[in-house]
Protein backbone atom coordinates (compact mmCIF):
# COMPACT_ATOMS: atom_id res chain seq x y z
CA UNK A 1 0.00 0.00 0.00
CA UNK A 2 0.95 3.33 -0.61
CA UNK A 3 -0.03 6.13 1.49
CA UNK A 4 -2.98 7.54 1.04
CA UNK A 5 -3.06 11.46 1.71
CA UNK A 6 -6.26 13.24 -0.40
CA UNK A 7 -8.75 13.58 1.44
CA UNK A 8 -12.34 14.00 0.11
CA UNK A 9 -13.56 17.68 -0.51
CA UNK A 10 -16.88 16.57 0.72
CA UNK A 11 -15.08 15.54 4.16
CA UNK A 12 -12.45 17.77 4.37
CA UNK A 13 -11.83 17.31 7.82
CA UNK A 14 -11.93 13.61 8.18
CA UNK A 15 -8.90 11.07 7.23
CA UNK A 16 -8.28 10.36 3.70
CA UNK A 17 -10.90 7.25 3.06
CA UNK A 18 -7.80 5.08 2.48
CA UNK A 19 -6.63 4.74 5.92
CA UNK A 20 -9.74 3.70 6.88
CA UNK A 21 -10.06 0.18 8.71
CA UNK A 22 -6.02 -0.40 8.92
CA UNK A 23 -4.33 -2.21 11.22
CA UNK A 24 -2.36 -0.92 14.21
CA UNK A 25 0.79 -1.76 12.35
CA UNK A 26 -0.29 -1.39 8.49
CA UNK A 27 2.11 -2.50 5.80
CA UNK A 28 3.57 0.60 3.58
CA UNK A 29 5.24 0.93 0.38
CA UNK A 30 7.16 3.99 0.81
CA UNK A 31 8.38 7.17 -1.65
CA UNK A 32 11.49 4.96 -2.49
CA UNK A 33 9.87 1.57 -2.86
CA UNK A 34 11.23 0.21 0.24
CA UNK A 35 8.32 -1.59 2.57
CA UNK A 36 8.22 -0.38 5.37
CA UNK A 37 5.43 0.29 8.54
CA UNK A 38 2.28 2.87 8.95
CA UNK A 39 1.50 3.17 13.17
CA UNK A 40 -2.05 3.64 13.27
CA UNK A 41 -2.99 3.74 16.64
CA UNK A 42 -2.19 5.70 19.46
CA UNK A 43 -0.63 2.61 21.37
CA UNK A 44 1.79 1.73 18.55
CA UNK A 45 2.56 5.03 17.87
CA UNK A 46 3.39 5.75 21.69
CA UNK A 47 4.81 2.40 21.91
CA UNK A 48 7.38 3.53 19.12
CA UNK A 49 8.61 7.33 20.45
CA UNK A 50 9.29 6.22 23.51
CA UNK A 51 11.49 2.76 22.70
CA UNK A 52 14.95 3.67 22.54
CA UNK A 53 15.23 0.70 19.73
CA UNK A 54 14.22 3.45 17.28
CA UNK A 55 16.07 5.82 15.59
CA UNK A 56 15.16 9.60 14.52
CA UNK A 57 18.44 9.86 12.48
CA UNK A 58 17.46 10.67 9.00
CA UNK A 59 20.50 8.71 7.38
CA UNK A 60 18.59 5.38 8.66
CA UNK A 61 14.80 6.11 7.39
CA UNK A 62 13.28 5.71 4.31
CA UNK A 63 10.84 8.74 3.79
CA UNK A 64 7.14 8.08 3.49
CA UNK A 65 6.17 10.84 0.99
CA UNK A 66 9.14 11.75 -2.02
CA UNK A 67 11.47 14.42 -1.04
CA UNK A 68 11.84 17.06 -3.32
CA UNK A 69 15.43 17.31 -2.56
CA UNK A 70 17.47 14.27 -3.99
CA UNK A 71 18.85 11.81 -2.07
CA UNK A 72 18.01 14.14 0.86
CA UNK A 73 16.14 11.08 3.01
CA UNK A 74 19.68 9.07 2.87
CA UNK A 75 22.28 11.81 3.94
CA UNK A 76 22.88 12.30 8.10
CA UNK A 77 20.97 15.48 9.32
CA UNK A 78 23.16 19.28 9.13
CA UNK A 79 24.35 20.37 12.33
CA UNK A 80 21.30 22.27 14.82
CA UNK A 81 18.64 19.75 12.25
CA UNK A 82 17.92 18.43 16.05
CA UNK A 83 14.82 16.62 14.63
CA UNK A 84 16.48 14.02 13.05
CA UNK A 85 19.05 12.93 15.84
CA UNK A 86 19.48 11.02 18.49
CA UNK A 87 20.12 11.03 22.47
CA UNK A 88 22.95 12.80 23.16
CA UNK A 89 22.61 15.00 20.56
CA UNK A 90 19.18 15.63 20.22
CA UNK A 91 19.00 16.36 24.14
CA UNK A 92 21.70 18.69 24.09
CA UNK A 93 19.45 21.39 21.42
CA UNK A 94 16.37 20.27 23.52
CA UNK A 95 17.47 21.55 26.41
CA UNK A 96 19.59 25.21 25.22
CA UNK A 97 16.41 25.41 23.19
CA UNK A 98 14.08 24.37 26.42
CA UNK A 99 15.45 27.55 27.96
CA UNK A 100 14.27 29.57 25.11
CA UNK A 101 10.70 28.86 25.77
CA UNK A 102 9.83 30.27 29.18
CA UNK A 103 7.39 31.32 30.29
CA UNK A 104 8.10 34.55 31.14
CA UNK A 105 8.76 34.97 26.77
CA UNK A 106 5.32 33.59 26.51
CA UNK A 107 4.00 35.76 28.70
CA UNK A 108 5.54 38.87 27.07
CA UNK A 109 3.95 37.21 23.45
CA UNK A 110 0.51 37.38 24.84
CA UNK A 111 -0.09 40.74 24.78
CA UNK A 112 1.50 41.39 21.29
CA UNK A 113 -0.72 38.35 20.00
CA UNK A 114 -3.71 40.10 20.81
CA UNK A 115 -2.86 43.11 19.38
CA UNK A 116 -1.99 41.76 16.11
CA UNK A 117 -5.17 39.70 16.27
CA UNK A 118 -7.61 43.40 16.56
CA UNK A 119 -5.18 45.20 14.33
CA UNK A 120 -6.07 42.48 11.75
CA UNK A 121 -9.58 42.46 12.44
CA UNK A 122 -9.95 46.15 12.83
CA UNK A 123 -8.76 46.07 9.23
CA UNK A 124 -11.36 43.25 8.29
CA UNK A 125 -13.54 45.65 9.86
CA UNK A 126 -13.22 48.43 7.85
CA UNK A 127 -12.92 47.21 4.42
CA UNK A 128 -16.42 45.30 5.38
CA UNK A 129 -17.02 41.95 3.95
CA UNK A 130 -16.49 39.37 2.80
CA UNK A 131 -12.13 38.81 3.56
CA UNK A 132 -10.16 35.70 2.69
CA UNK A 133 -9.71 34.73 6.24
CA UNK A 134 -6.41 33.01 5.37
CA UNK A 135 -4.23 36.25 4.16
CA UNK A 136 -6.51 38.72 6.05
CA UNK A 137 -5.58 36.80 9.59
CA UNK A 138 -4.59 33.25 9.28
CA UNK A 139 -1.11 33.64 8.18
CA UNK A 140 -0.14 37.46 9.81
CA UNK A 141 -0.38 36.07 13.45
CA UNK A 142 1.82 33.23 13.59
CA UNK A 143 4.14 35.41 10.81
CA UNK A 144 4.37 38.44 13.50
CA UNK A 145 4.86 35.93 16.66
CA UNK A 146 7.82 33.83 15.13
CA UNK A 147 9.31 37.18 13.92
CA UNK A 148 9.12 38.80 17.54
CA UNK A 149 10.34 35.37 19.18
CA UNK A 150 13.52 34.94 16.70
CA UNK A 151 14.26 37.97 16.36
CA UNK A 152 13.18 38.45 12.77
CA UNK A 153 12.33 41.76 11.35
CA UNK A 154 8.50 41.39 10.23
CA UNK A 155 9.28 43.86 7.12
CA UNK A 156 10.90 40.80 5.57
CA UNK A 157 8.32 38.37 6.64
CA UNK A 158 6.84 37.86 2.50
CA UNK A 159 10.25 36.51 2.07
CA UNK A 160 10.84 33.90 4.78
CA UNK A 161 7.14 33.32 4.45
CA UNK A 162 7.38 32.31 0.45
CA UNK A 163 10.27 30.76 0.91
CA UNK A 164 8.91 28.55 3.94
CA UNK A 165 5.99 27.59 1.22
CA UNK A 166 8.33 26.24 -1.32
CA UNK A 167 10.15 24.31 0.99
CA UNK A 168 6.87 22.18 2.25
CA UNK A 169 5.31 22.75 -1.19
CA UNK A 170 4.96 18.98 -2.99
CA UNK A 171 6.35 20.56 -5.95
CA UNK A 172 8.68 23.23 -4.11
CA UNK A 173 12.17 24.54 -4.91
CA UNK A 174 13.38 23.51 -1.32
CA UNK A 175 17.19 23.74 -2.47
CA UNK A 176 16.99 26.93 -3.60
CA UNK A 177 14.09 28.02 -0.61
CA UNK A 178 16.57 26.84 2.09
CA UNK A 179 20.02 28.27 0.42
CA UNK A 180 17.97 31.71 0.37
CA UNK A 181 17.09 31.03 3.68
CA UNK A 182 20.08 30.19 5.07
CA UNK A 183 21.59 32.85 3.81
CA UNK A 184 19.39 35.81 5.62
CA UNK A 185 19.89 34.10 8.72
CA UNK A 186 23.78 34.10 8.42
CA UNK A 187 23.57 37.23 7.79
CA UNK A 188 20.92 38.19 10.48
CA UNK A 189 23.16 36.50 12.66
CA UNK A 190 26.23 37.96 12.18
CA UNK A 191 24.25 41.22 12.96
CA UNK A 192 22.95 40.30 16.41
CA UNK A 193 26.73 38.75 17.23
CA UNK A 194 27.55 42.54 17.00
CA UNK A 195 24.46 44.09 18.37
CA UNK A 196 22.31 40.81 20.64
CA UNK A 197 18.51 41.57 21.44
CA UNK A 198 15.66 40.07 23.53
CA UNK A 199 15.17 37.46 21.42
CA UNK A 200 15.99 33.42 20.71
CA UNK A 201 18.47 33.59 18.36
CA UNK A 202 20.53 36.04 20.92
CA UNK A 203 20.04 33.99 23.55
CA UNK A 204 21.86 31.07 21.57
CA UNK A 205 24.37 33.24 20.27
CA UNK A 206 26.98 32.17 23.39
CA UNK A 207 25.99 27.98 22.88
CA UNK A 208 26.16 27.77 19.08
CA UNK A 209 28.17 27.89 16.72
CA UNK A 210 26.47 29.99 13.14
CA UNK A 211 26.17 27.35 11.21
CA UNK A 212 24.17 25.28 13.79
CA UNK A 213 22.06 28.41 15.01
CA UNK A 214 21.13 29.15 11.43
CA UNK A 215 19.75 25.61 10.79
CA UNK A 216 17.78 25.60 14.24
CA UNK A 217 16.60 29.23 13.31
CA UNK A 218 15.27 28.10 9.67
CA UNK A 219 13.22 25.11 11.77
CA UNK A 220 11.63 27.15 13.91
CA UNK A 221 11.23 30.10 11.13
CA UNK A 222 9.38 27.16 8.90
CA UNK A 223 7.80 25.33 11.15
CA UNK A 224 6.49 28.23 13.98
CA UNK A 225 4.19 29.70 11.32
CA UNK A 226 2.96 27.14 8.07
CA UNK A 227 1.47 24.63 10.75
CA UNK A 228 -0.30 27.36 13.02
CA UNK A 229 -1.47 29.31 10.39
CA UNK A 230 -3.50 26.26 8.87
CA UNK A 231 -4.61 24.90 12.07
CA UNK A 232 -6.20 28.30 12.50
CA UNK A 233 -8.04 28.64 9.15
CA UNK A 234 -8.83 25.16 9.23
CA UNK A 235 -9.93 25.66 12.19
CA UNK A 236 -12.51 28.85 11.93
CA UNK A 237 -13.73 26.82 8.62
CA UNK A 238 -14.34 23.13 11.21
CA UNK A 239 -16.46 25.30 13.58
CA UNK A 240 -18.31 27.37 11.31
CA UNK A 241 -19.18 23.79 9.27
CA UNK A 242 -20.54 22.42 12.63
CA UNK A 243 -22.55 25.64 13.76
CA UNK A 244 -20.59 26.41 16.42
CA UNK A 245 -18.84 29.36 17.77
CA UNK A 246 -15.89 29.64 19.51
CA UNK A 247 -15.90 28.59 23.67
CA UNK A 248 -13.76 28.44 26.23
CA UNK A 249 -13.30 26.16 28.82
CA UNK A 250 -11.93 26.43 32.66
CA UNK A 251 -7.94 26.28 31.51
CA UNK A 252 -9.43 27.93 28.12
CA UNK A 253 -8.18 25.52 25.58
CA UNK A 254 -11.01 22.88 25.60
CA UNK A 255 -12.11 23.95 21.62
CA UNK A 256 -8.26 24.04 20.72
CA UNK A 257 -7.40 20.97 22.49
CA UNK A 258 -9.77 19.19 20.19
CA UNK A 259 -9.65 21.06 17.01
CA UNK A 260 -5.52 19.78 17.15
CA UNK A 261 -7.30 16.25 17.85
CA UNK A 262 -9.77 16.33 15.49
CA UNK A 263 -8.21 17.94 12.15
CA UNK A 264 -5.00 16.83 12.22
CA UNK A 265 -3.22 19.28 9.83
CA UNK A 266 -0.10 17.28 9.46
CA UNK A 267 -0.15 13.43 7.98
CA UNK A 268 2.77 12.39 9.48
CA UNK A 269 3.68 13.13 13.22
CA UNK A 270 7.24 13.39 15.39
CA UNK A 271 9.07 12.30 12.41
CA UNK A 272 9.02 8.72 11.62
CA UNK A 273 11.86 6.54 13.30
CA UNK A 274 14.03 3.49 12.26
CA UNK A 275 14.21 0.42 14.25
CA UNK A 276 17.98 -0.33 15.33
CA UNK A 277 16.73 -4.09 16.16
CA UNK A 278 14.04 -6.48 15.53
CA UNK A 279 11.16 -5.36 17.54
CA UNK A 280 7.50 -5.83 17.72
CA UNK A 281 5.17 -3.12 18.34
CA UNK A 282 1.26 -3.68 18.47
CA UNK A 283 1.89 -7.45 18.33
CA UNK A 284 3.89 -6.73 14.87
CA UNK A 285 7.52 -7.85 14.32
CA UNK A 286 9.18 -4.78 12.97
CA UNK A 287 12.57 -6.23 11.32
CA UNK A 288 16.11 -3.98 11.82
CA UNK A 289 16.47 -1.10 9.69
CA UNK A 290 12.73 -1.32 8.83
CA UNK A 291 11.28 2.24 8.65
CA UNK A 292 7.58 3.24 11.07
CA UNK A 293 5.65 6.10 9.86
CA UNK A 294 3.47 7.97 12.31
CA UNK A 295 0.19 8.54 10.74
CA UNK A 296 -1.70 11.41 12.78
CA UNK A 297 -4.99 11.57 11.07
CA UNK A 298 -5.89 8.03 12.65
CA UNK A 299 -3.98 8.20 15.76
CA UNK A 300 -5.90 11.50 16.72
CA UNK A 301 -8.99 9.51 15.45
CA UNK A 302 -8.20 6.15 17.87
CA UNK A 303 -11.84 4.81 18.71
CA UNK A 304 -10.13 3.17 22.08
CA UNK A 305 -8.49 6.30 23.15
CA UNK A 306 -11.55 9.22 22.05
CA UNK A 307 -15.21 6.94 22.37
CA UNK A 308 -16.23 8.77 19.32
CA UNK A 309 -13.86 10.07 17.44
CA UNK A 310 -15.18 11.24 13.90
CA UNK A 311 -17.54 13.59 16.31
CA UNK A 312 -16.25 17.68 17.20
CA UNK A 313 -16.56 17.87 20.82
CA UNK A 314 -15.00 20.27 22.46
CA UNK A 315 -15.76 19.37 26.22
CA UNK A 316 -13.99 15.76 25.64
CA UNK A 317 -12.15 15.17 28.14
CA UNK A 318 -9.36 12.75 26.49
CA UNK A 319 -8.83 15.49 23.70
CA UNK A 320 -5.07 16.33 25.52
CA UNK A 321 -4.24 12.84 24.71
CA UNK A 322 -4.06 13.90 20.97
CA UNK A 323 -0.49 13.03 19.20
CA UNK A 324 -0.45 16.86 17.03
CA UNK A 325 2.50 17.43 19.23
CA UNK A 326 4.22 14.50 19.82
CA UNK A 327 4.79 12.51 22.49
CA UNK A 328 7.28 12.31 25.62
CA UNK A 329 10.59 14.03 25.23
CA UNK A 330 9.59 14.07 21.63
CA UNK A 331 6.87 17.12 22.34
CA UNK A 332 7.29 19.56 20.02
CA UNK A 333 9.37 22.81 22.01
CA UNK A 334 6.73 25.33 20.49
CA UNK A 335 3.79 23.73 21.21
CA UNK A 336 2.40 25.83 24.19
CA UNK A 337 3.28 28.83 21.66
CA UNK A 338 1.29 27.56 19.51
CA UNK A 339 -1.79 26.31 21.64
CA UNK A 340 -1.49 30.22 23.08
CA UNK A 341 -1.90 31.52 18.99
CA UNK A 342 -5.10 29.47 18.14
CA UNK A 343 -6.64 30.19 21.50
CA UNK A 344 -5.95 34.05 21.56
CA UNK A 345 -6.75 34.39 17.52
CA UNK A 346 -10.19 32.42 18.02
CA UNK A 347 -10.95 34.29 21.06
CA UNK A 348 -10.67 37.24 19.23
CA UNK A 349 -11.98 36.47 15.84
CA UNK A 350 -15.43 35.28 17.32
CA UNK A 351 -15.69 38.24 19.72
CA UNK A 352 -15.51 40.42 17.61
CA UNK A 353 -16.89 39.42 14.25
CA UNK A 354 -20.96 38.96 15.02
CA UNK A 355 -22.57 36.07 12.66
CA UNK A 356 -19.19 34.98 11.24
CA UNK A 357 -19.75 32.56 8.77
CA UNK A 358 -18.78 31.43 5.01
CA UNK A 359 -19.33 33.24 2.02
CA UNK A 360 -19.44 30.55 0.21
CA UNK A 361 -20.89 26.92 -0.33
CA UNK A 362 -18.26 24.60 1.98
CA UNK A 363 -17.64 22.33 -0.81
CA UNK A 364 -15.89 25.38 -2.98
CA UNK A 365 -13.20 26.15 -0.10
CA UNK A 366 -10.02 25.24 -1.91
CA UNK A 367 -8.35 22.51 -0.02
CA UNK A 368 -4.12 23.14 0.01
CA UNK A 369 -2.20 19.42 -0.19
CA UNK A 370 1.16 19.57 0.96
CA UNK A 371 3.53 16.65 1.37
CA UNK A 372 3.06 17.02 5.13
CA UNK A 373 0.97 20.33 5.91
CA UNK A 374 -3.00 20.02 4.69
CA UNK A 375 -5.19 22.76 5.17
CA UNK A 376 -6.75 25.41 3.05
CA UNK A 377 -5.44 27.73 0.06
CA UNK A 378 -7.86 30.48 0.80
CA UNK A 379 -11.40 31.14 3.26
CA UNK A 380 -13.64 33.36 2.21
CA UNK A 381 -15.84 34.53 5.20
CA UNK A 382 -18.33 36.95 5.91
CA UNK A 383 -20.23 38.25 9.05
CA UNK A 384 -22.59 41.09 9.98
CA UNK A 385 -22.26 44.40 9.94
CA UNK A 386 -24.37 45.35 12.67
CA UNK A 387 -22.99 45.78 16.43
Amino acid sequence: MRLPMDRDPRCPFDPPAGLRGLPPMARLEFSDGHLGWLATTSEAARAVLSDPRFSARRELKHPAVRFTTPGAAGRPAPAGFFGAMDPPEHTRYRRLLTGQFTLRRMRLLEPRIERVAADHLDAMAAAGPPADLVSAYALPIPSVVICELLGVPYADHDFFQERSLRIVAPDGDVDGATADLAGYLGELVRRKRSAPEDDLISGLLGELPDEELVTVAMLLLVAGHETTANMLALGVFALLEAGRAYEEGPNGTDTVEELLRWLSIVHLGAPSRAALEDVVVAGTPVGKGETVALSLPMINRDPAVFGDPDVLDPGRAEARRHLSFGHGVHQCLGQQLARLELRLGLRALFGRLPGLRLAVPAAEIPLKQHAAVYGVASLPVTWSQDR
